[in-house]
């Protein structure tokens, strides 16, 4: 009997330690895979019909992850049928008329270059960090469990403003 628990122990432990280590690490932050290998019936979209421009010069330059004349652009198609303009669906260079007094307030005390990737960084580091025994035998939704301490909770936050004099709105039960 001791020897049997032993080599379970070895197996569960061997299982464990399943680690790639070909590029950056994948901690399956949320898993997003088709589970059984088959295609997904709804991320086939077919193409538009080709059609040959009056001259060859008016054709786009290709851009590597670009739109594609043939893409499926059904914004556009119904803007277009109900007499609208779809060029206004594009998107415009620099910040909206609407968003440039928010963007404004928000980096009022400056803008950090390169946020983005140093929090993509950090984020990498911590989820690494959390997942050394990342292992369960009933599965659950991992981006949930790393960051649940990290998460706020709405009723004490509702409950804090309404003892500093805020009003606020009613909420549904816990």
């Amino acid at each position: 009997m001791p020897r049997a628990i032993i080599i379970l122990a070895l197996v569960a432990l061997t299982a464990c330690g399943s680690r790639q280590d070909e590029g950056p690490r994948d901690t399956n932050l949320k898993v997003l895979r088709n589970p059984q290998g088959t295609p997904e019936e709804f991320g086939i979209i077919p193409a538009k019909p080709l059609q040959q421009p009056e001259t060859f010069a008016e054709l786009p330059t290709p851009t590597p992850g670009g739109s594609n004349r043939t893409d499926q652009t059904p914004l556009k198609d119904a803007v277009a049928v109900l007499g609208g303009s779809p060029s206004r669906l594009d998107p415009q260079p620099g910040i909206g008329a609407g968003d440039q007094a928010l963007v404004s307030r928000v980096s009022r005390f400056g803008v950090t270059p390169g946020i983005r990737e140093e929090l993509a960084e950090e984020d990498q580091r911590l989820r690494e960090r959390r997942s050394l025994f990342n292992w369960r035998l009933v599965p659950e939704d991992t981006y949930n469990r790393i960051y649940r301490n990290q998460t706020l909770d709405p009723y004490a936050s509702l409950e804090a403003a309404r003892r500093g004099g805020a009003l606020t709105p009613s909420a549904p039960p816990e």
